[in-house]
């Protein structure tokens, strides 16, 4: 198959990626008190030296409360996290690859087993139930200060760029969701307002990090409690969703789906995956994702199945079509951490699948 082009690097602002390979994140709990260790390092650098140009971390934790639970995700805030993050950053500096860090509220899904009360921007989840408290308007603006002071600590730490999660029914993506936003101030309503705040907290970061550094928005269709729903019913409403963060100063989006080439509106166009109608409606750079190599979609394993190994031409045929820049790669590289560059080297008839298992016993 012609992959080559997959190995071309890309640049955008002060990052040039190697190739066009991301690690998508993924959340591992494997950082005591928040403080990533030399493990974390090394799990990092694993995926570096096996091919990928991009690492994006798994989610880190405002240094709030209320932001994340339990205490083993790691934070950015504090001399020993920002020294355990600087050992992450020059550990995949010396593979030769570029390193994001992923800012995280879980909002109000944030478990409440030690007795802090989650928040949101209506207290409610996304059943519909109530849940926590909803935020009030005075503090929002502290709120988006916190992402701003922990990008600019990422960025001290040597980070090459951040990517702020507004996906998956977590805190900036409740404020999306009708189902989980019904305030009926400024930051409710109709979707642009429902905009407002996650564009405020880009606005925020950008003023912190200054213009070269570079902004990654991870936004979904899906979320945790429901795979079916929406935010954005057709193209016009993608490009509602997502200007105002365009405008605030997003360099790349990365829309998350469970299926990379699955079509986002069919009724529009029946092959254009939510990929290319994000780069079609904002012109900007876009990371695909969603069972990169793998036969079943995520989060749909039976319990002792092991997933099997799907072909990448439909992916490739995508990045010919210019449907998306970069691809993230998730449980693939948990199986195997060198899965970019046995695709390199015309090899992925040894990458024997995913085994959750397996995947999961061996990630430091």
């Amino acid at each position: 198959m012609a992959v080559d082009d997959l190995f071309q690097p890309f640049t955008v602002r002060s990052l040039t990626i190697p190739n066009r390979f991301a690690m998508a994140p993924m959340t591992r709990q494997a950082s005591p008190d928040g403080v990533p260790g030399s493990d974390v390092a090394e799990y990092y650098r694993r995926r570096a030296a096996g091919g990928v140009g991009l690492i994006i971390t798994e989610g880190i934790r405002l240094p709030d409360p209320a932001a994340g639970y339990p205490s083993s995700i790691p934070t950015i805030a504090g001399d020993e996290v920002l020294a355990g993050w600087r050992r992450v950053v020059g550990a995949v500096h010396r593979e030769g690859g570029t390193i994001a860090a992923q800012l995280w509220h879980q909002g109000v899904q944030r478990d409440d087993a030690d007795g802090v009360v989650p928040v949101g921007p209506s207290g409610v989840d996304g059943h519909g139930r109530p849940r926590g408290r909803a935020l009030e308007i005075r503090e929002l603006g502290r709120l988006a200060d916190l992402y701003a002071e922990s990008a600019a600590n990422a960025r001290e730490v040597g980070f090459d760029a951040i990517e702020l999660h507004g996906a998956h029914g977590y805190l900036l993506d409740e404020f999306f969701w009708t189902r989980t936003n019904l305030r009926t101030d400024k930051y409710g309503g109709a979707l642009g307002s429902r905009t407002r705040f996650p564009a405020e907290v880009v606005a925020a970061v950008r003023e912190a990090v200054g213009p070269d550094f570079p902004i990654i928005f991870r936004f979904s269709q899906w979320k945790g409690t429901d795979y079916g729903a929406t935010i954005a019913d057709d193209p016009t409403e993608l490009q509602e969703l997502l200007s105002p963060l365009v405008d605030a100063g997003v360099d790349v989006l990365h829309p998350s789906t469970r299926r990379h080439y699955v079509p986002a509106f069919g009724d529009y166009d029946r092959e254009l995956s939510l990929a290319g109608w994000t780069k079609k409606v904002t012109g900007l750079p876009v990371i695909a994702v969603g069972s990169v190599g793998l036969e079943t979609q995520f989060r749909s394993e039976k319990q002792g199945e092991v997933i099997q190994p799907a072909p990448v031409d439909r992916l490739v045929e995508q990045f010919d079509a210019d449907e998306f820049d970069i691809v993230a790669i998730g449980r693939a590289l948990l199986a195997d951490p060198a899965w970019v560059n046995r695709l390199r080297r015309g090899e992925l008839d040894r990458f024997v699948g995913y085994d959750p298992e397996t995947a999961l016993a061996k990630l430091a």
